[in-house]
């Protein structure tokens, strides 16, 4: 499991019929990418990191928080394309990338586990075209990869 964690000022995800599935103020904007030997095992190692990664300022400005200790708020955005390979030729491979069939309840168990821990969770909508609006806080932009 792949993420591209950003510390947001806010975050928004927006369907192509203008429909807004999710929306944060300050907080965390978490792209995932899931592939083929994710269990639900990494996904909830996964919300626990998101929850407990230390790059939230404190009151000297220094990334010693967590989203758990600050805002509590989350979006989560699956994004297959984390997988990608673009070592040979133009066109990136996606081979890495599980299959929505695999990926959609891994992001689920993600989700859920961030929200048993105590986050807000604003997320995106699977096998849908997103655009993803963010005004990035710092800027503060993490990769996690477990």
């Amino acid at each position: 499991m792949r993420g591209l964690l950003q510390r947001v000022r806010q975050a928004s995800v927006t369907l192509t019929d203008a429909t807004v599935t999710g929306a944060i103020g300050p907080g965390l904007c978490v792209l995932i990418g899931v592939t083929h030997d994710d269990t639900d095992a990494t996904a909830k190692k996964m919300a626990d990191k998101i929850w407990n990664l230390r790059v939230m300022d404190d009151e000297h400005g220094v990334m010693n928080r967590s989203v758990a200790d600050t805002t509590r708020s989350v979006l989560i955005v699956s994004q297959f394309t984390l997988y990608a390979d673009a070592t040979a030729g133009r066109r990136p491979s996606y081979i890495r990338a599980a299959r929505p069939e695999q990926a959609e309840p891994l992001i689920e168990v993600l989700v859920a586990e961030l929200r048993r821990l105590g986050a807000t969770v604003a997320t995106g909508r699977f096998r849908t075209d997103m655009q993803v609006a963010l005004v990035n806080d710092g800027p503060v932009t993490v990769m996690l990869e477990l």
